[in-house]
């Protein structure tokens, strides 16, 4: 789309999400997107963007929250916990069941947070929701914090998302206005105001002790786990932390039910719902989909996205944004449903469920370096495997990308991979980064080993990376301490 085209639209009050239109919509089929079938985007049928409470209202709007509130919160968070609503920030794990570890209402505080951060390279799934969508999220949020009791709620969103934090601000003041936020929403006893808090841009704040301490105004840096966040969590209250498509999911649950809920998946998988499921890089058309749990990779990138750009070949691609596994171009791999447990067995994760394509023409070596620069200048600094064992990857990676490597930086690259992993760091940020990492390294290896090639470094010397190589390694002299004549070590 030209520029022209897009100033255009934005005059026309299009969302900057949706500049590029796709020739399949996110809804699908427009003449079957309903409520019911299509419960996260079907009002996107309607309207390019629904960004009054008019127009919201009109479209089912707030109904779910009715229902919610002619219930007791204890049967709200029972059908959230029955629904199954999985984590959609790549976590997935069932929303309302970590609703239940909260503490008991003490007649304190209790917080809900909404993860609006999304600084996952290749996915931009919440922005779409956020710009063209906030009446959805707020109702959700409402009903979510209706649920656990919550006095107050946040919408923690990166700073970036300029105008989706102003539209989220708008949608509140007319929200207060009507009476679905403040005292005693709708009659119903129950008070719950929430506020938009915009993020210093820092990917480690989607970790959720790091936004809690990045909201209390405190350095970002991840939480020691227990006490979990349901126990103590912001300002030292209980507090659940949600994602934005997470908490799109509550009205339509509460609208139609938990068994309508359960239906959706249409027999492809096992997991309720549907899900906003994307496709970016040199495809022919990049964008997002509803799509039920189990519908298949190939699916995404050969019908939705419309296949390869320009002729090219499909050579790999990451599941659910930069912090997840690369799979290969394989039948077994392609053909792969894109839902939790089978991508896991792959050797993968769902993550966001937005799919990053590479080509043939793509070098996974460079790839591999442009992302784990990424991950080292994201990291927080908290602990010493990740402070310092990114950069190393880095610098080893940049050696061998370069040419300037050696035989050894693969052993190197192989030990940090088993180094930064799960258990070994302060949180899961450089698990994350190390992913793409040791899968190129398990796919992909001859690329790594083309660019390394025959060269050994003379005698005596170290590798580009610090680490001497394998043929004089033996060489390298150890201190040790040496006696004076009154017995002292220098």
């Amino acid at each position: 789309m030209n520029i022209t085209r897009q100033i255009n639209n934005r005059k026309i009050g299009k969302s900057p999400s949706q500049l590029g239109e796709q020739s399949i919509p996110i809804y699908g089929d427009k003449a079957t997107a309903t409520s019911e079938t299509k419960p996260l985007t079907w009002r996107l049928a309607h309207y390019d963007s629904v960004l009054d409470l008019a127009t919201y209202e009109s479209l089912k709007g707030f109904e779910g929250l009715k229902n919610a509130l002619a219930k007791s919160a204890k049967e709200v968070g029972n059908m959230i916990k029955d629904a199954n609503v999985r984590g959609r920030g790549g976590a997935g794990f069932n929303a309302g069941l970590k609703w239940t570890f909260m503490t008991p209402p003490d007649g304190g505080p209790r917080y809900l947070i909404c993860n609006a951060d999304e600084m996952e390279p290749g996915t931009f799934k919440d922005r779409l929701l956020m710009e063209r969508l906030p009446f959805q999220l707020i109702e959700g949020m409402i009903i979510s914090g209706y649920a656990i009791g919550a006095t107050a709620g946040y919408i923690f969103i990166r700073g970036e998302y300029i105008e989706a934090a102003k539209r989220l601000n708008n949608a509140l003041d007319e929200c207060r206005a009507k009476g679905y936020l403040g005292d005693n929403i709708l009659g119903s006893g129950y008070s719950f105001d929430l506020h938009v808090h915009t993020g210093a841009g820092r990917y480690i704040c989607g970790e959720e002790t790091a936004l809690i301490n990045s909201l209390e105004g405190r350095r970002a840096n991840p939480r020691t786990k227990p006490p979990f966040p349901q126990v103590s969590g912001a300002w030292g209250r209980p507090t659940v932390v949600n994602n934005v498509e997470s908490l799109n999911n509550m009205p339509g649950i509460m609208l139609h039910g938990v068994e309508w809920y359960k239906g959706l998946a249409q027999g492809k998988s096992e997991n309720p719902g549907t899900k906003i499921m994307g496709c970016s890089g040199l495809v022919n058309e990049p964008g997002l989909w509803e799509l039920p749990f189990g519908t298949t990779a190939r699916e995404i990138i050969f019908d939705y996205a419309k296949g390869m750009k320009d002729g090219r070949k499909l050579k790999a691609w990451l599941p659910g944004g930069a912090s997840t596994d690369f799979l290969t171009a394989s039948d077994e791999h392609v053909d792969l449903p894109m839902d939790f447990e089978p991508i896991m067995k792959a050797g993968s994760r769902l993550g966001t469920c937005l799919i990053m394509v590479v080509d043939e023409s793509q070098d996974m070596v460079s790839l591999s370096l442009n992302l784990q620069k990424f991950f080292a200048r994201e990291s927080c600094g908290w602990c010493t495997p990740c402070r310092d064992g990114l950069p190393w990857g880095v610098k080893t990676l940049h050696a061998i990308d370069t040419g300037n490597g050696q035989p050894v930086d693969i052993d190197v690259l192989r030990q940090l991979t088993k180094d930064l992993w799960l258990g070994k760091t302060f949180c899961a940020h450089a698990p994350g980064a190390v992913e793409p990492l040791q899968s190129a390294l398990k796919y992909f290896l001859p690329e790594f080993e083309a660019k390394i090639g025959n060269n050994v470094a003379p005698e005596e010397q170290l590798s580009p990376t610090g680490v001497p190589s394998s043929a004089n390694s033996a060489k390298v002299e150890v201190y040790q301490p040496v006696k004076t004549t009154n017995g002292q070590s220098v």
